[in-house]
């Protein structure tokens, strides 16, 4: 398939429900877990739960980079614009993220903070350019995706001199958030992951497998149209029932095995690894962010 549309095929999804139909054995339950906020979305926006067999159990997991921040990083973030008067620069869906007493990045831009919603990290370094006699704050957050992406300008800064560019990095991490989960199956019965896309293109699918090897556990790494996710929930269904735990990777479209070694590596140069890091709803995860 080569277009949008194709992933959205309502005859093909009706074929993919009544595959998982047929291969979810009526005697147990699935329960399995998308890591990632946008598989949230998709399930959500089209309706998939609704037409899943009731014995398949879609588990939601952490969310979005934004969903995962606790608010002492938007109140540091917002000190830093109100306080220092830095000019502070974040992409739009960390704007409206609560804060404590009642603020928000956009109510503290109302209040006179210099806070800037850009699209990528290089308009931040422009405005550092622009404005020479006033610190420059990136406020940088996100999983694997956005990561290199920083790790960029944080090099053309270097290079270019730049003394009044900074970055707040809030980079975390996703197979230490899965591993996390995992060790905490007490609380949150799981067994099966529906692996991140865009996280996979940069890290690939080779991350993975000690969920598959060290908690027996199968993932199934899937894009963000809903027959890309009708596909791995039977993927999914199959491993389980055939009492396997392997990587499947569904987005061969865009993920790798190895990833993006480009990428990887200018990770690796510029980021050194956290000892812990907190995650809302997750509590401090060791080794988990940059």
């Amino acid at each position: 398939m080569k277009y949008i549309t194709e992933y959205r095929d309502k005859e093909l999804a009706k074929k993919l429900v009544a595959d998982i139909a047929k291969e979810a054995r009526p005697d147990r339950n699935y329960r399995l877990m998308e890591f990632c906020g946008g598989h949230t979305h998709v399930i959500s926006r089209y309706g998939l739960e609704g037409i899943l067999p009731k014995n398949v159990r879609m588990i939601h997991g952490p969310g979005c980079p934004v969903c995962v921040m606790p608010i002492g990083r938007i109140d540091s973030a917002i000190e830093l614009a109100l306080e220092h008067g830095v000019i502070l620069c974040t992409y739009a869906d960390t704007m409206r993220v609560p804060a404590s007493k009642g603020l928000s990045l956009m109510k503290a831009k109302a209040q006179g903070g210099d806070i800037r919603m850009i699209y990528s990290a290089a308009d931040c370094l422009d405005i550092a350019r622009a404005n020479p006699d006033k610190n420059v704050v990136f406020f940088a957050i996100g999983f694997e995706t956005t990561t290199p992406a920083t790790a960029v300008v944080l090099k053309q800064a270097k290079a270019e001199g730049l003394k009044n560019f900074f970055v707040f990095c809030n980079h975390v991490l996703t197979p230490p958030a899965m591993r996390h989960i995992l060790k905490n199956q007490e609380k949150v019965q799981i067994e099966g992951f529906v692996g991140p896309a865009h996280v996979s293109t940069i890290i690939g699918s080779e991350p993975y497998e000690t969920f598959a090897k060290d908690y027996s556990k199968p993932v199934v790494i899937a894009g963000f149209e809903p027959l890309d996710m009708l596909q791995s929930i039977l993927m999914l269904i199959r491993q389980i029932n055939r009492g396997e735990a392997e990587v499947e990777n569904e987005f061969t479209r865009a993920v790798r095995p190895e990833g993006n070694m480009k990428a990887i590596r200018m990770m690796e140069e510029v980021f050194a690894l956290r000892d812990s890091f907190e995650w809302r709803g997750l509590g401090s995860v060791p080794k988990s962010a940059l």
